[in-house]
């Protein structure tokens, strides 16, 4: 009695499943890796640092990485398209001290002058974000080099305006705003969540989302498949523009200020929370929940080190080590995913 020769669906499901193990080994490396990260950092600080688990230092982290997380979730649409933009943290100062002006007016009563402000904020925010996606894209100048020039003249336009002076004194309630606590976790961090979910639901759920992706991994095969990319482009440095002013408003709001000279350096944070949280600097790689976490992971690595007495030198070293190792397992991370399928293939 002769056994029958295998079909050849049969020979190809082990090859199916072993492809199907890779690909779930990959998801895994992607997307959960920063959160085992993130999960192993906080068990080593609750271990090293007694104060770390409280409830009040829980609180403080929570409304520390607010303002990281909202310029995050712009700054992933930009990166995701294979840009990037330097000037977040001075068109932040612009956006503030306008803000800033709209909230002092003696004019206005409260609660109209709360609403105008973050419109006026906003605006300002999705105006220079779109000069920069405007000149990159029209010229064909990379986006390091606009958004650089961006972070001088926003910048310059902010001193200017308020000849070097900060803004304070603003209405009562807003202020109010900025220091409440909802379910026992800050309000403006719950803003922070809230643009994390649209930003995801954005990216995941609309065709806008998928345009993002694909301009990242191959340009020219959605420009010849009748897109028109550059609108696109422009649309993502618009979004991180208005994250950027929503970000400016929440700064007022916690510190009850609104000073030229704030968000320095921050261009830098949010584009390392994005790195960190599995996007390619090259585009079309990176989620906004990678983003949330790389923004915690950011955050409790501070609190954590300066609870375990770290000077703030020490601090910035390593903090920029963990950015680079986040970019040496990028790029393992993507060869991994280039050799894959052809092994795949070849099994």
């Amino acid at each position: 009695m002769t056994t029958p020769a295998p079909t050849k669906e049969a020979a190809a499901a082990p090859v199916a499943e072993r492809r199907t193990a890779r690909q779930l080994t990959r998801q895994v490396m992607g997307e959960a890796g920063i959160g085992i990260a993130l999960l192993a950092l906080v068990l080593v600080f609750t271990l090293a640092a007694p104060k770390f688990a409280t409830s009040d230092n829980l609180t403080h982290i929570a409304t520390e990485i607010t303002l990281n997380t909202m310029l995050a979730v712009g700054m992933t649409f930009v990166i995701l398209v294979g840009g990037i933009d330097l000037s977040v943290g001075s068109v932040m100062a612009l956006s503030a001290v306008v803000a800033g002006e709209v909230l002092t007016s003696a004019s206005l009563s409260t609660p109209l002058a709360v609403l105008l402000a973050v419109a006026v904020a906003a605006l300002v925010g999705m105006a220079c974000g779109f000069v920069n996606g405007f000149v990159s894209e029209r010229w064909r100048v990379p986006s390091f080099i606009v958004t650089l020039g961006m972070l001088n003249v926003a910048r310059g336009a902010a001193l200017e305006h308020t000849d070097a002076q900060t803004l304070y004194d603003f209405p009562p309630g807003f202020s109010h705003f900025g220091t409440s606590t909802l379910l026992g976790i800050p309000s403006l961090f719950w803003i922070a969540v809230l643009m994390v979910v649209v930003g995801h639901l954005v990216l995941t759920r609309t065709v806008f989302g998928r345009l993002v992706f694909a301009i990242g991994s191959n340009e020219e095969a959605v420009r010849l498949s009748g897109h028109r990319t550059s609108v696109v482009k422009v649309a993502a440095f618009v979004i991180a523009g208005f994250a950027v002013g929503i970000a400016a408003v929440t700064y007022m709001a916690r510190l009850n200020i609104a000073s030229p000279i704030l968000g320095s350096g921050y261009e830098l944070s949010a584009i390392a929370a994005v790195v960190i949280g599995g996007a390619s600097l090259s585009g079309g790689k990176g989620s906004m929940i990678g983003t949330l976490l790389g923004a915690c992971l950011l955050g409790v690595l501070t609190n954590g080190l300066l609870l375990m007495g770290v000077s703030d030198f020490q601090r910035q070293m390593i903090t920029g080590a963990v950015i680079m190792i986040a970019v040496v397992v990028d790029h393992y991370r993507g060869k991994l995913a280039a050799r894959t399928p052809q092994k795949a293939t070849a099994g």
